[in-house]
């Protein structure tokens, strides 16, 4: 069966996905850092990973998928203190609020989620090793520095040269960083005890104090994946300079490649701007509730944008969300039975293979370095005949079968919520969906300043009686009542 392929980012090439031992693709994700509630840019990130995930099982691989918790650093120290509340107990209720946010997305639950807490002793571990190679060194206050002059291939991730480097490091280093190291752009492996640290600290050979955020990742993925695995993956903010740690501290450790393979996902923008508490558009899937909209209409508007571009989230976007999800579940219900369920459809991948039936451009296409939108388009083409063959009883059953067993594919892929029989009636006539996919087309190109392409579609929408409606936070449609 056809396997994904997958934008590298260390390599720059189109690669595709496979195990490179045995018939298990490993996985690392960097998960979240339990200081507060996870906002939507951190679950675009978490949904592409999940999506990954899905289409890989559904290729008819079998995956192992790691995903850690920061559960110390300078933020939880911080703000636990902050809180009044002892960093234990702190950590865990945060992590108990992604999970439960987690599970309302429909995301997979990864196979192993360590905490940094729990593998203080592999870090340690780590740490000795670098220091006994040379890679590492002590300052005088008792922190230890990874050597980044040691480790010549530093920088091939992130295409930096010495300079940027440099700078780079400089720029991403917060007070608790700045401790006694030989060079501007060396790493933090141990940091020592500060008062501001209260009681959380721990013992080490270099004495009291705690693992730097960097060094967690490669311990937990080298012990629960192995010292070289397939896939690591993570937001493209971690790209420079933590991901380019990661590979040096484990590579000059093990003399192994870390990982074969590097996937980010570009950032979530809000009403075309950055997201940040200053500007009030960093919104939760708390606040997505309060506004009247679900976590399926959610995971489906931060899955319809590219992974490898950033996209313009609105409420907007939520509303067509919630028009598309309707069409799909009317569709699945005048299909009749139900969709086969994940798993059932990840063993006949692994067995027999999928049968995808007019589904396969629309497989295709998320095949192709997970192009969503491109397997977005193919799918309304592919379900506007069905649709209207299906209203007129045209399809035998044999027909409906097999466009049940490939929209359950898709389905399941991205991982999408659906509305229940009633609720895929609601709004039914309100915006149909091939017209709320011109719209998105539309608010698309107009991103991308292809104006033509832009009147184009706004001249489709109008022939077909729609109106369509700018504003700064995105757009509506609207039946044409001239």
């Amino acid at each position: 069966m056809k396997l994904l392929s997958l934008h590298d980012t260390l390599t720059r090439e189109r690669q595709e996905i496979f195990p490179s031992e045995g018939e298990v693709f490993r996985f690392y994700c960097c998960g979240p850092t339990v200081y507060g509630p996870a906002h939507i840019g951190n679950f675009r990130t978490f949904l592409v990973q999940d999506l990954l995930r899905r289409v890989v099982e559904l290729s008819g691989l079998k995956t192992r998928h790691v995903r850690n918790v920061t559960d110390v650093d300078d933020k939880t120290i911080r703000e636990s203190q902050a809180a009044g509340i002892a960093l234990p107990a702190f950590a865990a209720g945060w992590t108990a609020r992604f999970h439960e946010d987690a599970d309302a997305l429909n995301m997979l639950q990864p196979h192993v989620e360590p905490g940094a807490v729990d593998h203080i002793p592999e870090q340690i571990d780590l740490i000795e090793n670098l220091l006994s190679k040379g890679n590492a060194y002590h300052s005088e206050d008792g922190s230890v520095y990874f050597k980044v002059s040691s480790y010549p291939p530093y920088g091939r991730l992130s295409r930096l040269d010495k300079r940027e480097l440099k700078a780079g490091a400089a720029e991403s280093t917060n007070d608790a960083d700045e401790y006694d190291k030989d060079n501007v752009s060396d790493f933090v492996l141990w940091k020592t005890r500060k008062p501001a640290d209260g009681e959380n600290f721990w013992e080490s050979p270099w004495g009291q104090g705690r693992p730097g955020w960097h060094l967690e990742c490669s311990a937990m993925g080298m012990k629960y994946l192995g010292e070289s695995f397939d896939l690591h993956a993570g937001g493209v903010d971690l790209c420079f300079p933590h991901h380019e740690n990661e590979i040096a501290q484990s590579e000059a450790a093990t003399g192994k490649i870390f990982a074969r393979h590097w996937f980010h996902n570009e950032h979530l923008m809000v009403d075309g701007r950055k997201m940040s508490k200053s500007l009030g558009n960093l919104y939760t899937l708390s606040d997505i509730i309060e506004r009247g909209f679900g976590p399926g209409e959610l995971r489906y508007a931060l899955l319809a944008g590219s992974c490898h571009t950033k996209i313009n989230f609105s409420l907007a976007r939520l509303q067509e969300a919630r028009g598309n999800l309707q069409r799909i579940a009317r569709f699945v219900n005048a299909l009749g039975d139900g969709l086969p369920d994940y798993r059932e459809l990840c063993l006949r991948a692994a067995s027999a293979g999928l049968g995808l039936g007019p589904f396969v451009p629309v497989w295709d296409a998320l095949l192709e370095d997970l192009n969503t939108p491109a397997a977005l388009g193919q799918l309304f083409t592919v379900l506007k005949p069905l649709e209207k063959a299906a209203a007129a009883g045209s399809l035998n059953a044999g027909e409906m079968d097999t466009a049940r067993t490939g929209l359950a594919v898709i389905v399941h892929a991205f991982g999408w919520i659906l509305p229940g029989p009633d609720a895929a009636e609601d709004n039914a006539v309100d915006v149909p969906g091939e017209i709320a996919q011109l719209a998105q087309q539309r608010w698309a190109a107009k991103q991308e300043s292809n104006w033509a392409e832009a009147d184009r579609l706004r001249d489709e929408l109008a022939a077909a009686g729609w109106v369509i409606k700018d504003s700064a936070e995105g757009y509506e449609v609207e039946r044409n009542s001239g």
